[in-house]
């Protein structure tokens, strides 16, 4: 196990705050407001620790970047807006899937994302 550094500290209360699933920009962006000298390769580096070590999560979209959550969370699904890209958690589930599956076949595990237009840009014109 690494030693806590403040860049590490940043990194985890940067994604910590922002309560979603971030890319590693977001994170390095969040995490310079407390460390200013933080670069992307050392983002990266410290994500693939702390993702190895337990303590965050991918969250991985079709055709997009990994996102980074706190490994904290519970089973949930996302949302992903259309317009800005960002993604949300949602905290509800349909349930057992198993029904969908063809037969014969036995469902492990899900994962449900939903696409529209978040909060922020619904409220804002095309």
């Amino acid at each position: 196990m690494e030693r806590n550094t403040r860049q590490r500290s940043a990194i985890r209360d940067a994604i910590a705050e922002a309560a979603r699933p971030l890319l590693p920009q977001e994170v390095l962006e969040r995490a310079q407001r407390t460390a200013p000298g933080l670069g992307i390769a050392t983002v990266y580096r410290n994500l693939k620790t702390l993702v190895d070590e337990g303590l965050l999560r991918t969250v991985t979209l079709p055709g997009e970047v990994p996102r980074y959550e706190s490994a904290e969370h519970r089973h949930h699904h996302h949302f992903q807006c259309t317009r800005c890209q960002r993604v949300f958690d949602v905290h509800a589930c349909p349930g057992d899937l198993s029904r969908l599956a063809p037969p014969g076949f036995s469902v492990e595990d899900h994962e449900l994302t939903l696409y529209g237009c978040c909060r922020d840009c619904g409220a804002a014109p095309n």
